[in-house]
């Protein structure tokens, strides 16, 4: 993943998310605040803006500048999340597959430090750690990045698709309770978008 590639990774992002954004509240509406796909593809409209205006130099600076952007200007919890996802993958960002593999690695790991959030508690990182697991084992198989990535994001969608049974365990949707089975978690399909554009980026 050299820069081109992380950037045009970004741009795909947020334009999944702007075509995503009135799902992405909807899904929120259930369980949160409603406002999730408004608040990230604010987000996202600035992390695009700042890229035309001050192009970064090398990956770890476009990781900094996109978790950057993001922290100041997404609400809610989603904007400390995704901004220390990304920033946390500064350190670790690389041009190969293993090393891209292992910044996601630090980013989620990120997100659980400042979450807390673990396996099953209907959030982000139940879509991002069964994405990582399935990145980690095709690249360790052979698997060139290309299809690593689309292994991922496969991965990630269904682990979208199972918050649908959990009771939420962390945010506002905890507060529901039981109420909160039967509906989407709107991190994990914001998440679940983000392997699915890296996905595309690398393919074309």
């Amino acid at each position: 993943m050299d820069l081109d590639r992380l950037t045009a990774w970004i741009r795909e992002y947020a334009r999944l998310i702007a075509e995503n954004a009135q799902y992405l509240s909807d899904l929120d509406a259930a369980i949160g605040d409603a406002d999730h796909g408004i608040n990230m593809d604010r987000g996202m409209t600035a992390v695009v803006a700042a890229l035309d205006e001050a192009p970064p130099a090398d990956a770890a600076a476009l990781c900094k500048q996109v978790g950057m952007t993001l922290v100041k200007s997404v609400g809610g919890a989603s904007g400390p999340l995704y901004g220390t996802f990304f920033l946390r993958m500064a350190p670790a960002i690389g041009s190969d597959g293993a090393a891209f593999a292992a910044a996601l690695r630090a980013g989620v790991d990120g997100v659980v430090q400042r979450g807390r959030a673990e396996a099953g508690d209907k959030t982000m990182f139940d879509a991002l750690a069964p994405a990582l697991d399935a990145l980690d084992a095709a690249l360790a198989s052979g698997t060139d990045l290309t299809g690593a990535l689309a292994e991922a994001t496969t991965a990630a969608e269904k682990g979208r698709d199972a918050t649908e049974s959990m009771v939420a365990r962390k945010g506002r949707a905890s507060y529901l309770g039981q109420r909160s089975v039967g509906h989407i978690d709107p991190g994990a399909t914001s998440a679940a978008l983000l392997i699915g554009a890296a996905a595309t980026a690398v393919r074309t």
